[in-house]
Parts: structure tokens; C-alpha cells; sequence
């Protein structure tokens, strides 16, 4: 029997860097992870309901963080440059703010001048980095596929409009799998597609890995998607 893992954790380190950055001692640690949750659920929602004349689409956001400053890079796949310039400022204005008032807390620092334990509450910021080629990514492509899905097309067309998508994106191969029901059928079965090179052992190897559940009228769906961007 196979030994699966998943296909980001095994490449940290290489090709794979962790989306949170930071030191905590063991007894904060999962205070400092569910404010990581709550950050990028917050700023999922804002995106969602106040920016989609400007955002397309939200793929991830990394979060690092120091004694004064949290910084977080937003990686967004934006609007034609036009419709971007003209919405992004009056949408985005109330984020920063919003955020530092909701999750700034207070951190204690040991100054090295006077010897003593000082608080600060670290400053908010994040950064808006575009991405021009989302469809390199495979939480876009299963978005895309679930909204196929969702319409009633075809799952098979819609795997291979996902692969096609993939390839005009100069993918170097890529993987489509599709668990359950589908089609409402009452045995659940799983059916995949791949094109070109898909090196999951290889740990040089740039792969993108999503995996998506969608809830259909005849029960729920996995999607997972395999991407080889670049590498041996």
C-alpha cells in the first residue's frame, strides 16, 4: 500500500516556504496559530464583500511576524489595470485600519537600555502582490472547477478545460481528480486526468497542490489538483 503525503509539506524547506513566519514560546503557540486563521478568514471576507470591482480572485496570504510589526502579503489576481487603479484605493482604505484595531495585541520586549520588560503593540501592515498568471495556481483551477461543477456541466469537460487552462499557463504538467458522487451517481467513484509530468517524488520538483471539497445536490465532492510549475 502507497504511503501518501501531502505534496506542500514534504517540499518545505525547498521549493515550498511556510505561509506563517514566527517565534512563539510553546505555551502561546495556539493563540498565535488561531489568530493566523482568524487574520486571513477576516481579510477572505473583506476581499470577498468590499473589493471584487478590484480583486478577481484571493489566492494566499503569508503572514510574518516580529515584536513591533506584523507584516502580510497578500497575493491577489487583479483587474484590468484600469478598473484596479479606479477601485482599489477607495475599497481598500478601511482594511489596515479595521485590522489593527481588531488583532493588534500587546507583545512584551525585553529592553536591552533600561533592563526592563517594555510592551508594544506591533503595527499592521500588508502588501498587495499581483499575480498575472493565476491560472498557475491550483486553488484557482479548483475554484474554477466547482463553479463548472456547480452549472451542470459536464465533469469531464470541465477537467479537461481545467487542464487546458493549465497549459496555456505553461504548466509543466498537471494532475485533475474528482471523488464521489459525480454525475449523482449512487456508488462513489473516483476518476483523474493528467497531462504531462507530474514528479511527486521528485523534491526538487515545484508542485502546487490543492485539495477542494463542493457540496452538490447529490451529496459532496473532492477536488484535488496536482501542478508541476518548474524544476527537474
Amino acid at each position: 500500500m502507497g504511503q501518501k503525503i501531502n505534496p506542500l509539506g514534504f517540499r518545505l524547506g525547498t521549493t515550498q516556504s511556510h505561509h506563517s513566519l514566527w517565534f512563539a514560546k510553546p505555551k502561546n503557540y495556539s493563540k498565535e496559530l488561531q489568530e493566523d486563521e482568524k487574520i486571513r478568514y477576516y481579510i477572505k471576507n473583506y476581499v470577498e464583500k468590499n473589493m471584487t470591482s478590484s480583486v478577481l480572485a484571493l489566492i494566499r496570504i503569508e503572514i510574518e511576524k516580529y515584536v513591533d510589526v506584523t507584516s502580510m502579503k497578500i497575493y491577489i489576481v487583479p483587474a484590468p489595470k484600469d478598473v484596479f487603479n479606479k477601485h482599489y484605493r477607495r475599497e481598500s482604505k478601511n482594511l489596515q485600519p479595521n485590522l489593527q484595531k481588531k488583532f493588534a495585541s500587546v507583545n512584551k520586549k525585553f529592553d536591552l537600555k533600561t533592563r526592563k520588560d517594555i510592551y508594544v503593540t506591533p503595527k499592521l501592515n500588508f502588501t498587495l502582490i499581483k499575480i498575472f498568471e493565476p491560472y498557475r495556481h491550483a486553488n484557482i483551477l479548483a475554484k474554477f472547477i466547482s463553479s463548472q461543477l456547480l452549472e451542470r456541466i459536464s465533469y469531464r469537460k470541465a477537467m479537461k478545460k481545467a487542464i487546458e487552462l493549465a497549459k496555456k499557463a505553461n504548466a509543466k504538467g498537471i494532475r485533475v481528480q474528482i471523488a464521489g458522487r459525480i454525475g449523482g451517481n449512487e456508488i462513489a467513484r473516483v476518476e483523474w486526468i493528467r497531462d504531462g509530468r507530474v514528479p511527486l517524488q521528485t523534491i526538487q520538483a515545484k508542485i502546487d497542490y490543492c485539495s477542494y471539497p463542493i457540496r452538490t445536490i447529490s451529496g459532496v465532492l473532492g477536488i484535488k489538483i496536482w501542478i508541476f510549475i518548474e524544476g527537474e
